[in-house]
């Protein structure tokens, strides 16, 4: 069968620096279905030659090295372009007639993706179901949307309802590009496919979690966007929530999207709501020195640059194992790194160790920039008597594909949602979930009793009194920005 990808907000950086070179890079890969074509649609005047012509040179750039002028002649072709207003039904009703014509009604797979403001979503929806294009009798009908879903719990409700009037939920795809990086893919074959982690995998030897996604750069220019939403809406409600969930769930029964998913929201579920005091006792909120001289900034924002959250998740396998969340602009390096972090040995045996980890073993999951896995263990120091130190042994993708370029995120959830694997995206009541987690945390922080909002300079890891924090549980972050 064919396929047809429609990219709505087709002018918007999204399509140029994302979208169009992950598909250039599956056509050249061969892995890109036969008669795969690609329809932009905004509201810009473009012919189908100049719309060509502005993606080779967008494409050509963002590819680097890789591009070859051979393969996207071949590619170009496919490539299409529809002017129209999601306001206006009208030009539905053109794209609709241009789409038939152009597939010359054979049975074709579409799939929209919506590239645009996420305000405008539900008229996206509600407008392809108006000119009949989410009818699925001549192929099968799917939907991306990129996040945000929404702002809260109501506004996610209210847009699942919206999207549920037009697309049954089978159809739908929530994108969260974190979830088609490989090295969180791998966290699937690292538990299920080794019997050297799963036994481990528990409250019997794992002593906490660590989930940190950290950025280098401060806001910049976002202030309008960023300021209303801040750190919690901004990494946890999708992205850290999303990596907790892949390290907490329980394995499938077999690797199918729908029990995929019914696992993660199990862990959702799970996960013990705050209360009372908890706000102040399990979270810590921090703001990048600077942050209210940056332009657009109100000079009395309280907005959290730095969040850290201590959650727990009420189930059998992890019963008293603490997962700390941390993410934060202005830190020290980029990283998303998840860390395991096994109990100590019962009785130690060997004095005079100059080891600094006041705990056991350690497995490191570096999901980006270096993506690899770390295993941290003690050895014997030489020629020192019984003393001991940290060693790892060290996993590094870009080693293990012989120096290949590491597919982008967007390529395997672009040809997953041709395909109709719906395995690495959320799931509607997934979403909800997130936000019945995240939305009392913010209540909390903007009531009069939310905690301090710490300062911390940046090019540091967030707040000093974060590290205490931690440092008062007897425990310690692991604070190491990877070697690329």
């Amino acid at each position: 069968m064919s396929h047809t990808i429609v990219i709505f907000g087709a002018s918007g950086d999204l399509t140029s620096r994302k979208l169009v070179p992950a598909l250039f890079r599956l056509f050249s890969r061969g892995r890109l279905p036969e008669s795969t074509r690609i329809v932009g649609v905004s509201r810009s005047p473009y012919e189908h030659s100049e719309w060509r012509k502005s993606l080779r040179e967008t494409t050509e750039r963002f590819v680097g090295k890789s591009f070859s002028s051979e393969a996207w002649e071949s590619f170009a072709p496919n490539i299409y372009y529809q002017a129209g207003d999601i306001k206006d039904g009208d030009s539905f009703q053109s794209l609709a007639k241009f789409l038939d014509e152009i597939e010359e009604g054979k049975s074709t797979g579409r799939v929209y993706y919506l590239s645009t403001m996420p305000q405008l979503y539900e008229e996206a929806i509600q407008q392809l179901g108006a000119a009949g294009l989410a009818c699925d009798k001549t192929g099968p009908r799917r939907v991306i949307i990129e996040k945000p879903f929404g702002t809260d719990l109501k506004t996610a409700q209210r847009l699942n309802e919206s999207i549920h009037h037009v697309f049954r939920e089978d159809q739908i795809y929530r994108i969260d590009h974190y979830l088609g990086k490989e090295t969180v893919q791998n966290i699937f074959a690292l538990r299920f496919a080794n019997s050297i982690f799963e036994p481990l995998w528990n409250r019997n030897y794992i002593d906490h979690v660590q989930i940190t996604v950290a950025e280098e750069v401060v806001i910049g220019r976002r202030a309008g966007y960023y300021d209303n939403s801040g750190i919690l809406r901004d990494m946890f409600q999708n992205h850290i929530l999303q990596l907790m969930m892949i390290t907490a769930m329980e394995p499938p029964a077999k690797f199918d999207a729908a029990l995929v998913r019914d696992e993660k929201v199990k862990v959702l579920h799970s996960v013990r709501k705050m209360t009372g005091g908890d706000f102040a006792a399990q979270t810590v909120r921090g703001q990048y020195a600077g942050y209210l001289q940056e332009e657009g900034v109100p000079a009395n924002s309280q907005t959290e640059t730095f969040a850290a959250l201590k959650l727990y998740c009420d189930n059998w396998r992890w019963q008293g194992v603490p997962f700390f969340l941390r993410s934060g602009k202005g830190m020290s390096c980029r990283t998303t790194q998840i860390v395991i972090q096994f109990k100590n040995v019962p009785h130690q045996l060997f004095g005079g160790s100059k080891s600094k980890t006041k705990l056991g073993n350690r497995l490191v999951i570096q999901v980006q920039p270096a993506e690899g896995i770390q295993l941290h263990f003690e050895t014997k120091v030489a020629d020192a008597g019984m003393k001991t130190r940290t060693n790892h042994l060290d996993f590094n993708f870009q080693d293990s594909i012989g120096g290949e370029e590491m597919p982008d995120a967007y390529q395997r959830l672009l040809l997953d949602a041709v395909q109709g694997d719906a395995s690495l995206f959320a799931r509607g009541d997934e979403v909800e979930l997130a936000w019945s987690i995240i939305d009392p945390i913010i209540e909390a922080w903007r009531s009069p009793a939310a905690p301090p909002l710490h300062t911390y300079p940046t090019g540091l890891w967030g707040p000093e009194e974060c590290s205490q924090w931690l440092f008062d549980q007897k425990r310690e972050w692991f604070d190491v920005c990877p070697v690329i």
